[in-house]
């Protein structure tokens, strides 16, 4: 029989997974009584479980006793994003300057994963792996609090993306992290960094992190969608009303 962190850490790494897939979506309830039931744990193991989450940043409590996947504010969310540039210029500089060829190899293998979930038009495994490239990126680095803290912001930044985020190709996402590991490759610091930047600005453009209202239309131009075909049948009868004229 598994002891009592096995089965609470179990519990964890479904729920962990659920939530970056986006099959949990923000807001969603969490009972401690149908999770503990579900995962046929106490109520114990299943707090254990859910204050893991919660330090990510992926579940918040609510009065003490209930919970909910996470829904960051905007603010939270630009934050989030904010801190992950930081991070991950500083993973691209330490993962250059300690490269080694089987880097590229387990880098390549994880890109072909996010390749098969975009042709399987699997959006919610795409997330999942693509946030995986990035955790394996700081892991590389051989830093644990670095990866730590990488891989709780990425988490954080997948339940953005289910919150805010709008359809996109993953493959979008495959080929830019293909041109970073490229750049890698040829210990280009300056380029692959460029191209992270550049990646993670896509990401939360993809995220639409603004609060800023969409402009709204001019009513001539919402009205014209309706009234330009009208006044083309007027014109038309019109047109026949005074050919009929001089018919007479």
């Amino acid at each position: 029989m598994k002891r009592a962190s096995e089965r609470a850490d179990a519990a964890y790494q479904t729920l962990h997974r659920a939530i970056i897939e986006q099959a949990l979506e923000p807001g969603t309830k969490l009972r401690e009584d149908q999770l503990g039931a579900h995962f046929g744990i106490s109520r114990t193991l299943v707090r254990i479980a859910l204050a893991r989450l919660v330090g990510e940043g992926l579940v918040e409590r609510r009065h003490r006793r209930s919970a909910i996947v996470a829904r960051p504010t905007l603010k939270e969310a630009r934050d989030a994003f904010g801190m992950r540039v930081v991070l991950e210029r500083e993973v691209i500089r330490l993962v250059v300057a300690g490269w080694r060829p089987e880097f590229g190899a387990e880098l390549e293998g994880g890109i072909r994963e996010e390749e098969i979930a975009a042709r399987g038009n699997d959006p919610r495994v795409s997330i999942r792996l693509a946030g995986e490239f990035h955790t394996a990126l700081a892991r590389l680095t051989d830093n644990a609090l670095l990866e730590r803290y990488l891989g709780e912001v990425v988490s954080r930044c997948s339940v953005i993306l289910a919150l805010y985020g709008r359809p996109h190709s993953s493959e979008c996402a495959v080929n830019e992290h293909r041109e970073i590991l490229a750049a890698l490759r040829r210990s280009d610091e300056a380029a692959a960094s460029q191209l992270m930047e550049r990646h993670l600005a896509s990401v939360a453009e993809r995220a639409r992190l603004s609060d800023e209202p969409a402009a709204e239309p001019p009513l001539g131009a919402i009205l014209s969608r309706y009234s330009a075909p009208i006044t083309a049948r007027s014109s038309a009868v019109e047109f026949r009303k005074v050919q009929g004229r001089k018919g007479r």
